[in-house]
């Protein structure tokens, strides 16, 4: 059986695919973000949601990298786990 990061990679070959692989990555970015500094801070989605002013909905749609979060709901997704939201461009 071959792992999630064969297929991955097997995947990336395809030029259409990479492009739309890297268009997502900013997202996927966000979200694995979010995940680290919620268990880092012993939250779950709901305790989050809460403290962030949120529907629990918006924390998991920010988790799975569905949903295009504005500056506004990361500074309160940020809040909520204590933390200052910090952009930078590489």
């Amino acid at each position: 059986m071959r792992s999630h990061k064969d297929y991955l990679n097997e995947q990336l070959k395809n030029p259409e695919f990479a492009a739309a692989y890297e268009a997502l990555e900013p997202q996927y970015q966000i979200a694995r973000a979010i995940i680290a500094a919620r268990l880092e801070s012993g939250l779950t989605q709901a305790q989050l949601a809460e403290k962030a002013s949120l529907p629990q909905s918006n924390i998991s749609r920010l988790e799975s990298g569905t949903f295009n979060p504005t500056v506004q709901t990361l500074e309160k997704v940020a809040a909520g786990l204590g933390k200052k939201l910090e952009v930078n461009f590489v």
